[in-house]
């Protein structure tokens, strides 16, 4: 079944025809950077400019970088205050006029890479991580998803949110080099192998392409793996995610 998935990030929205039985893109992947300020009207207008590119017509998934439940915004994120407690689906279906199933970026990658990539035959808990504008990340136990996990938002033994210390943007704009950085996020790392004893952590976002070259400087003793899907796994599994909602 082929399913349009539009994945909303700090800096770009992109989107992409689905193939959800396989993860294959059917189309070429389409990108707009994300409007500045990121108000719910700024960034509707151009999730209808992603609708209008693709001449799309059926419903649409979507990965929204914060805490969504039931369509609802329960928290802010990184894009503008003004999205905290904004019914997301609702507000895109009104500009777009098509039905929108809209999720945690972070859980719908997962989504991906545990039914298709990387933790496809992994049993025990995972924890997805994407890294880019904030830190997102999203929780499996034996293949299914316990949504919203935020381990972004945890405290920093400095009493700083870990995502303002770890997150590649920081990274960007602190000039971090590739190792500073890789030290910061294994802290992070840390974090997640005492609190959920994870038996596999899976990375996306941008900076994922880099493993191979910050991986050394990592302690963790959990297995890691770059997602499969890479940075189009928040689109692959926004398309899954709507297949399996709209049924």
């Amino acid at each position: 079944m082929s399913v349009l998935g539009i994945d909303i990030g700090g800096s770009g929205i992109k989107g992409a025809i689905v193939n959800t039985k396989t993860g294959e893109l059917l189309s070429e992947r389409h990108r707009i950077a994300t409007p500045k300020p990121a108000t719910p009207e700024a960034v509707a207008k151009v999730v209808k400019e992603m609708i209008q590119h693709f001449k799309w017509k059926k419903e649409v998934g979507c990965s929204f970088p914060t805490t969504i439940v039931d369509g609802k915004c329960i928290h802010s994120g990184n894009l503008s205050p003004k999205w905290l407690n904004v019914k997301v689906d609702k507000l895109f279906k009104k500009e777009c006029k098509l039905p929108f199933y809209i999720s945690n970026d972070a859980d719908l990658a997962g989504l991906a890479e545990v039914s298709l990539g990387v933790a496809k035959k992994e049993k025990g808990v995972v924890i997805v991580v994407t890294i880019g504008t904030g830190i997102g990340s999203g929780m499996f136990y034996k293949g299914k998803l316990i949504p919203n996990l935020e381990v972004g938002k945890m405290l920093h033994t400095n009493g700083e949110i870990i995502e303002f210390y770890t997150a590649d943007s920081v990274r960007k704009k602190e000039g971090l080099k590739l190792e500073e950085w890789a030290k910061r996020f294994d802290v992070l790392l840390e974090y997640i192998r005492v609190v959920f004893t994870p038996s596999l952590i899976v990375l996306g976002g941008g900076i994922s392409k880099k493993y191979d070259d910050f991986k050394k400087h990592l302690t963790t003793d959990v297995p890691v793996k770059v997602a499969e899907f890479r940075n189009n796994a928040g689109i692959i599994g926004a398309a899954m995610y709507a297949k399996k909602m709209s049924k």
